[in-house]
C-alpha cells in the first residue's frame, strides 16, 4: 500500500511538473503566433494607394509611425511599462489579469514588429526566424539537459545585458545629435544582444525547469508560468531583431 502511494505520488509531481512546462512554453509559442499576425496585418493596413497610385502610409500608418515616430517611441515606452508592471505587480494581480496582460503586451508588440515587414524583404524575415527558431530551441535543451549549475553565468548575462541597454541608449542620443547613423556601433550592440539573449535563453530554461519541479496546479503557479513564458518570449524576439539588423537585406536591395 505504501509503495503505491508512493508510486502514485512521483506520477502526480511529474504531471505537475509536465503541466507546468507545458503552460510556460504553451504560452511563449501562442504569444509569438499571435505576435505575428498582428505585425503581418498591421503591416498590410498601414499603406493605402493615392488615385495616381503612388504608395503612402494610411492614417493608420500615420498614427503608428507618421509624426517623426512618436507613435512608435510611444509603443516602445507602453512595452516597457507592462512588463515592469507584470514583472513586479503580478504576485497581487488574479490569473485573468495576468494573462490578458501577456496577451496585450504581445499584441502591443506586434505593432511594433510590423515595422519589420517595411525595412526588410519577406526572405531575410523568414531566414532570421528560423535561425532564430534553431537557436532557440537548442539552448532550451541545453538549459534543460546540462547538468551544470548556470545561475553564475545568469548574474553575468543580465550584467551584460545592462551594459547593452545602456550602450543602446546612448547610441540613440548620439545618433540623434549627429544625425547620422552610427552602423559599427549598432552592428556590435547587435552581435552582444544575439550572444546574451542566447545564454539567456538557456538560464531561463534551467531556472523554468527547475521551478516546474515544485509545481503545483494553483493560480500561483499559472502566474509564475505567464513570468516563465514572457521571459522566454523576450529571448526570442530580442535574437530574431538582432539576427536581422545583422543578416537582414533591405527592400532596397
Amino acid at each position: 500500500m505504501a509503495q503505491l502511494n508512493l508510486e502514485m505520488q512521483k506520477t502526480s509531481v511529474k504531471s505537475q511538473k509536465s503541466l507546468f512546462l507545458a503552460r510556460t512554453y504553451g504560452w511563449m509559442a501562442f504569444a509569438l503566433f499571435f505576435s505575428s499576425l498582428v505585425a503581418y496585418f498591421t503591416s498590410v493596413f498601414m499603406w493605402s494607394e493615392t488615385p495616381d497610385g503612388k504608395i503612402i502610409l494610411s492614417s493608420f500608418g500615420r498614427m503608428l509611425f507618421g509624426n517623426k515616430g512618436m507613435g512608435f517611441m510611444m509603443l516602445c515606452v507602453l512595452e516597457v511599462v507592462i512588463v515592469v508592471f507584470l514583472s513586479f505587480r503580478i504576485s497581487k494581480m488574479s490569473f485573468a489579469a495576468a494573462f490578458f496582460s501577456f496577451v496585450f503586451y504581445s499584441f502591443v508588440n506586434g505593432l511594433t514588429l510590423s515595422s519589420i515587414f517595411t525595412v526588410y524583404n519577406i526572405a531575410s524575415i523568414a531566414n532570421a526566424f528560423f535561425s532564430t527558431a534553431a537557436t532557440f530551441l537548442v539552448m532550451c535543451l541545453y538549459g534543460s539537459k546540462t547538468k551544470s549549475d548556470l545561475t553564475k553565468a545568469g548574474r553575468y548575462l543580465v550584467m551584460a545585458l545592462m551594459g547593452i541597454l545602456l550602450a543602446s541608449v546612448l547610441h540613440f542620443i548620439i545618433g540623434l545629435i549627429s544625425k547620422s547613423p552610427l552602423s559599427m556601433l549598432d552592428l556590435i550592440i547587435s552581435i552582444a544582444t544575439v550572444i546574451v539573449f542566447t545564454g539567456l535563453t538557456a538560464f531561463d530554461s534551467q531556472k523554468i525547469l527547475r521551478i516546474a519541479e515544485s509545481a503545483k496546479d494553483t493560480e500561483d503557479y499559472k502566474k509564475i508560468a505567464i513570468l516563465g513564458a514572457l521571459e522566454l518570449y523576450l529571448d526570442f524576439i530580442n535574437i530574431l531583431l538582432s539576427l536581422l539588423k545583422i543578416f537582414g537585406r533591405s527592400k532596397d536591395k
